[in-house]
């Protein structure tokens, strides 16, 4: 045991003195270098080993050796690790060697030597040894990748598990042949998880050339690439392209039964979030919607920098990417309004350790448990932490529940709203913003009724506040949102992985898509150019249809589509019918007209209101019904406030049998 100890004792001395013996062993290599290139400049110019000429110059070595080597010490030379040394390291080597010239010259010069170097002899050192130099750690890095590459302990057992690795290194193709695949294709030199065969590229011009080594192919030739390798990844290296692009890419790659990695974004690469080679499935969010822009910082935070917020249904999926970007829009206070208690706490959770890890962490957080119809507490939390801005987003959205349970849905969505805005008003707040949903647009079912009964209600409390004290009140309207409780998304992924069927209610239903984050982002933005009354549209892309998303998501999984033409795939989908209150595709504006504001994606609309007279006496029919929980009632109220609900009636939409499998 004492043996033993004394052993662990010596290696751990070597490990703690082997970067001082590599620096000292370049150190030797550097004045062997010196002296060498001192000989050789003569001897070249010469033509003799031992000319007299060196001989009377020798002193100029000793001085080489006694300003070069504290040049290129203090000059940091020797702090860059060798087997990650770049050609930007490499090259700084230069202005060392060409300053120790330049100071052997002026010892030269100022030493009266009778018989000094010849005139080409500074010029012919500097090239000499910035060319041993230089080249010298080009050879020690690519002995130590190769070395650190091909390691092992000399035990059998594990020499043949390295091989056996190795062997299982999965045959890869990298797509692109800029930047980001030299980045990648680097780094995939220390991982030995991928056998990279080649590089393909739409490019032409780059067809038939070399990159670190690979030949670089058409992607014609992918087919070929399969059959002759056995290719089962492709790792995607073209993190700018638009996501149009990438989508069409992930198809193609994924029917040749190729699973598709994706490098990080260039934003997370330049921010050192995530390195080149943090690679990751494609995901469907990745191929979505439209291509994210930039936000406009000012008007990002106009509305929320430096003010208290309250976020009502700050726990659902809006509410909470509302508070982690008013977080980080440096916001004075943020009041989170939910009921659900575990929701409520996971949010504070992570909205603490986002803020600590702010550079001035001073907003401060206030989860409240509560219910949004209750105005009597909504005004006491306005009053108490003198609430300037509220964000409306706590809504039931999920159409078939509402649906099936009208008056709650109503009472919570429709007295929600009003209890919230009659709140901001009675207690002057400054902004009030409700978010709205496109299901508000010619509504077909009782969530899309409800939420367009919200809008009238902050239309008409414009109307009345124009011009007078008062909030400045208007809302946004918006599609599907990726990631979403009421998001198809993660029904389709549960599905795929329980091996199918995927069900889609019909196939030719559209719906817009948009990540959570932007659509927030959006929403921030508008919230900043509101002046009161305003429907503010926000620009989704272009629509998906379902069957489509299906589709996409069974490939990306790495399994094949089953249908009538392809009856030995994996996965089928099959067709189940309209649900209560669906409707085939979604729209954002009621009417025609609308107009463009400062942002490009956001745009406002000019919607037609309910007189204020009106509208009050429809109101107090509606909480009479809601009172008496009628849904008949209920119903009755609803169409006569929204005018352009018409209940969907599943018979009017033909489909095909249920257990009718997608054609492609």
């Amino acid at each position: 045991m004492a043996a033993l100890a004394s052993f662990e004792a010596f290696l751990h001395r070597v490990t703690v003195c082997l970067p001082v013996l590599r620096r000292l062993g370049l150190l030797i290599l550097d004045v062997g270098l010196i002296a060498f290139c001192f000989w050789l400049a003569f001897a070249l110019r010469l033509n003799v080993p031992f000319a007299p000429w060196l001989l009377s110059n020798l002193y100029l070595l000793f001085w080489a050796v006694g300003l070069g080597l504290p040049i290129l010490l203090f000059s940091g030379w020797y702090s860059g690790l060798t087997r990650y040394s770049g050609s930007h390291s490499l090259y700084g080597f230069l202005p060392r060697s060409g300053l120790l010239v330049l100071l052997l010259l002026l010892v030269s010069t100022l030493s009266g030597n009778p018989t000094p170097p010849f005139r080409g002899f500074w010029i012919l050192f500097w090239f000499l040894l910035s060319a041993t130099a230089i080249g010298s750690r080009i050879l020690l890095r690519d002995l130590l990748r190769f070395f650190l590459s091909h390691r092992h302990h000399g035990d059998p057992a594990e020499i043949a598990l390295s091989v056996q690795k190795s062997e299982r290194r999965i045959p890869t193709l990298v797509y692109g042949a800029g930047k980001a695949a030299h980045l990648l294709l680097t780094e995939l030199r220390y991982h030995r998880r991928f056998r990279i065969i080649a590089v393909i590229d739409d490019n032409p011009a780059l067809w038939g050339r070399k990159i670190e080594g690979l030949s670089i192919f058409p992607v014609q030739d992918c087919p070929g690439l399969i059959d002759a390798h056995g290719i089962q990844k492709v790792l995607l290296a073209i993190p700018s392209s638009p996501r149009a692009r990438r989508r069409q890419l992930v198809e193609q790659m994924s029917a040749l039964g190729l699973s598709v990695l994706s490098i990080p974004s260039l934003a997370r690469i330049a921010s050192g979030q995530q390195s080149v080679s943090d690679l990751r499935p494609v995901v469907i969010e990745d191929l979505l919607g439209r291509d994210p822009t930039v936000p406009d910082p000012q008007l990002l935070a106009a509305a929320v920098s430096g003010k208290v917020v309250l976020i009502t249904g700050a726990g659902g999926s809006i509410g909470s990417e509302l508070s982690r970007q008013i977080l980080h829009c440096r916001a004075k206070r943020l009041v989170l309004l939910e009921r659900n208690e575990y929701a409520l706490y996971r949010l504070e959770q992570e909205l603490i350790a986002a803020a600590s890890g702010l550079t001035d962490p001073a907003l401060v957080l206030r989860p409240v448990l509560g219910d949004v119809r209750d105005q009597r507490r909504l005004e006491a939390l306005c009053r108490e932490h003198g609430v300037q801005v509220l964000f409306h987003a706590a809504a039931y959205k999920h159409v078939p529940l509402v649906e099936n349970n009208l008056c709650a849905g109503v009472a919570n969505n429709v007295l929600g709203t009003r209890a919230a805005l009659e709140a901001a008003i009675a207690c002057s707040i400054e902004r009030f913003i409700l978010i709205s949903t496109d299901k508000a647009v010619r509504p077909t079912n009782a969530m899309g009724a409800s939420k367009r009964v919200c809008e009238l209600l902050v239309q008409d409390a414009a109307v009345n506040l124009l011009g007078g004290p008062g909030p400045v009140v208007s809302m946004v309207r918006f599609g599907n949102v990726l990631g979403s409780s009421g998001s198809v998304v993660p029904r389709f992924r549960a599905q795929v992985a329980a091996g199918g069927p995927i069900t889609v209610t019909h196939p030719e239903m559209t719906r817009y898509f948009m990540t959570i984050p932007e659509a927030v982002q959006l929403v921030l933005q508008a919230a900043g150019l509101a002046k009161g009354g305003e429907v503010f549209v926000l620009d989704m892309g272009d629509p998906v249809r379902i069957l489509d998303l299906a589709h996409q998501m069974i490939l990306l999984s790495g399994s094949s589509v089953r249908d009538a033409s392809h009856p030995d795939g994996e996965i089928a989908i099959s067709f189940t019918g309209l649900r209560p209150g669906e409707k085939l595709y979604e729209e954002l504006l009621i009417s025609a007209s609308d107009e463009p504001t400062a942002h490009p994606l956001i745009r406002r609309a000019r919607e037609s209101r309910v007189p204020s007279q009106r509208l009050e006496t429809l109101m107090a029919k509606l909480n009479y019904a809601l009172a008496a929980w009628d849904d008949r009632a209920v119903f009755d109220v609803l169409s006569k406030i929204v005018i352009e609900y018409q209940p969907a009636a599943q018979a009017d939409n033909p489909l095909p049998h249920p257990a009718e499998t997608a054609q492609p």
